[in-house]
């Protein structure tokens, strides 16, 4: 998980619903980040759709490889999308 983001948001009442907004960020104004996990999502599933494939080939024959190229996407591309776009 990012620094300074958190996937549920303080609504008052304590039920603590996930969003995927990170409330009280400090890097910008308004505290409220929405358009850089939102890109970061489409970025993960951007390439998603290429290296799941081609980890699952790969997987037949290197396990460890395979499971690290299909991971990649989630523990690579997502937060250094969302934490390269501030707002």
């Amino acid at each position: 998980m990012a620094r300074g983001f958190r996937k549920t948001a303080h609504t008052g009442t304590g039920t603590g619903i996930g969003t995927g907004t990170g409330i009280r960020t400090r890097s910008n104004p308004c505290r409220c980040k929405v358009v850089g996990p939102t890109v970061g999502i489409l970025a993960c599933a951007a390439a998603g759709l290429v290296e799941w494939p081609v980890g699952a080939l790969v997987y037949v024959f290197r396990h460890m490889k395979g499971r690290r190229i299909m991971s990649h996407p989630v523990n690579v591309v997502y937060p250094r999308v969302a934490r390269a776009i501030p707002i």
